[in-house]
């Protein structure tokens, strides 16, 4: 559980940073919020973010977009059902994919745009209640390492955020970052994203 936790929780750190560095408004906005959250502190810890709403505007959007998995663990059906009039028969091996779930047009008004705001005002989480965003699954086998997750989550981009200024290099713009994905159970960047970070003085 250690390895996948580590491996989807890095993989969605860079995702965020990615979008973020594509949305520099987004961007500012988050860090304002996190730099008046933690005040002069060289560090912050989970008490100072825990009423980072933007932040975890960012990381809800972040997993809706940018899901470390596609598809959710395989279920096998136990006996013949009717799913929305698709008959399943006993012993189907089903799979879940939350990409499509998650992008849907008929849910999510501009699904392929980063816009945290969706959540400000939406009661929407990812805890397994609102089928509409299930980057861990939902009911009995939702992923039992979420908490871990999204509070690592939390964290590294609140650090991030909150000690660096971030830029692309010389001569790129935020058209120039690709969102390709590479191929595989977890969702990790085709490219991998450079970013140059500055000290705020």
């Amino acid at each position: 559980m250690l390895v996948a936790a580590t491996d989807t929780t890095s993989a969605t750190s860079v995702w965020a940073m990615t979008a973020l560095i594509k949305n520099p408004r987004v961007m500012r906005k988050v860090q304002e919020e996190i730099r008046n959250l933690g005040g002069k502190k060289d560090f912050l810890d989970e008490d100072d973010i825990q009423n980072s709403l933007y932040l975890k505007a960012v990381i809800k959007e972040t997993l809706r977009l940018y899901l470390p998995a596609p598809l959710l663990v395989p279920r096998e059906s136990r006996e013949t059902c009717i799913i929305n009039g698709y008959n399943i028969p006993a012993q189907t091996i089903l799979y879940v994919n939350v990409w499509a779930i998650q992008r849907d047009p008929n849910t999510w008004k501009n699904p392929e745009e980063f816009y945290p705001e969706r959540f400000i005002e939406s009661s929407i989480n990812f805890i397994g209640h609102d089928f509409e965003l299930i980057p861990f699954g939902a009911g009995r086998r939702i992923c039992p390492g979420m908490s871990m997750a999204v509070a690592s989550l939390e964290l590294i981009l609140a650090n991030l955020l909150y000690s660096f200024d971030w830029k692309l290099p010389q001569g790129l713009e935020k058209e120039d970052i690709d969102t390709e994905m590479l191929p595989g159970i977890t969702q990790h960047k085709k490219n991998p994203l450079y970013l140059v970070p500055n000290i705020p003085i």
